[in-house]
């Protein structure tokens, strides 16, 4: 008896991008109703329940028991989708000094990160040529993304975060073989780049300060389970891996989420231990400086790079600052595309054949025969 052929994940498969599309709905959703929780005096604990109870609700309606948080995220069927955005709290309707530097410096290098991602001559024009010619040049590497990155937040004298980190995702997986790491710090590398047919989460993280990060004494809340077998021996921590497996997979929790948090976090203890379970460390500023965040969950596509969910078009004209971009070659690549014109995308579908057309004229010509018979039925009464 022949074997079943392995399930298809890839996004050749249009249900993959069908629950990612339907994660990053969700994902996005909910990143507005919680944008607008963040007000002067308001509890971040409470900001992070409401937040959480909101995706929980969303997500029932579309598969039950499958919810996964991680900032502002959601998955279906382990195709997750991520989404980051920074609010200047109080701010009103215009903002001005550091905090305008900072929010600009944050989307420029956004935008700009998402252009140099992009496979080389994927939109080329021209002769078959040029856009040969254009597809053999070499990609951005990870040092050259992090050179012109810079030159786009000193622009506004800020910083890169350090270890800013793209990853490629997958099916159970927001981190991947693949990962890009920008500024990266002393013994840190990144590998690979993007292709066609992927699905990636960007990160891009700003500081007005030097950028370097350091952990912080807050207690770990966000874990995630690892591949790692380890026998645990207390009740409570077999128990607590038994839930973690259950309800979130190999995706990020945060401990508030356990059916029973007292019992929760002494059973993660030595899920942690014995590596079984992941800890995420609370990192912040070095120097205390002011930080700006933003995630993207994009698809690699032949037309271009797609957002499946990210942060709401930013409004420049409410963040007044007196300094620009002025590199050329950085000005340059922020004027590409990020996607191909719809119009070019129904341009090369396959034309109709003439053929019914033909058909559809001999039509027309039986039809006026037929009136013509009947106007002489008409004259003949």
């Amino acid at each position: 008896m022949a074997e079943a052929a392995p399930p298809d994940y890839s996004l050749a498969n249009p249900d993959t991008l069908t629950k990612y599309k339907t994660a990053a709905q969700i994902s996005q959703k909910v990143l507005e109703q919680v944008k607008k929780l963040c007000t002067e005096g308001a509890k971040i604990l409470e900001i992070c329940q409401k937040g959480d109870k909101l995706l929980e609700d969303e997500v029932a309606k579309v598969f039950k028991a499958e919810a996964v948080k991680i900032q502002l995220g959601a998955q279906i069927d382990g195709f997750g989708a991520i989404v980051c955005d920074t609010v200047v709290v109080g701010a009103g309707s215009e903002v001005t000094g550091r905090p305008a530097d900072l929010m600009l410096a944050t989307h420029y290098a956004n935008e700009l990160l998402l252009r140099m991602m992009m496979p080389p001559g994927l939109l080329s024009a021209g002769t078959e040529e040029e856009k040969k010619k254009a597809q053999a040049q070499k990609p951005y590497s990870q040092s050259k993304m992090t050179q012109l990155l810079e030159k786009v937040v000193k622009s506004y004298d800020c910083n890169l975060v350090e270890n800013t980190t793209c990853w490629l995702f997958g099916r159970n997986e927001i981190e991947d073989k693949k990962k890009i790491i920008l500024a990266p710090g002393e013994g840190v590398k990144g590998e690979g780049l993007a292709e066609i047919g992927e699905v990636w989460g960007v990160e891009m993280g700003v500081s007005t300060g030097t950028g370097k990060v350091k952990s912080l004494p807050n207690r770990p809340t966000l874990h995630r389970r690892t591949t790692t077998t380890y026998g645990l021996k207390r009740p409570s921590s077999r128990a607590t891996l038994s839930e973690i497996q259950k309800r979130f997979g190999t995706f990020p929790f945060s401990l508030r989420q356990l059916e029973d948090e007292r019992s929760g976090k002494v059973g993660i203890v030595e899920c942690v231990r014995g590596g079984v379970v992941r800890q995420y460390e609370v990192i912040g500023s070095s120097d205390g400086e002011p930080v700006s965040r933003l995630f993207s969950t994009v698809s690699v596509t032949k037309h271009g790079i797609q957002s499946l969910a990210g942060p709401p078009p930013m409004n420049i004209e409410q963040y007044k600052s007196e300094k620009k971009i002025t590199d050329e070659e950085v000005l340059k690549i922020l004027e590409q595309p990020l996607a191909k014109p719809a119009s070019d995308k129904k341009k090369s579908k396959k034309k109709p054949k003439k053929k019914p057309a033909k058909k559809a004229a001999q039509k027309e010509e039986e039809d006026e025969e037929d009136e013509e018979e009947d106007e002489d039925d008409d004259d003949d009464e």
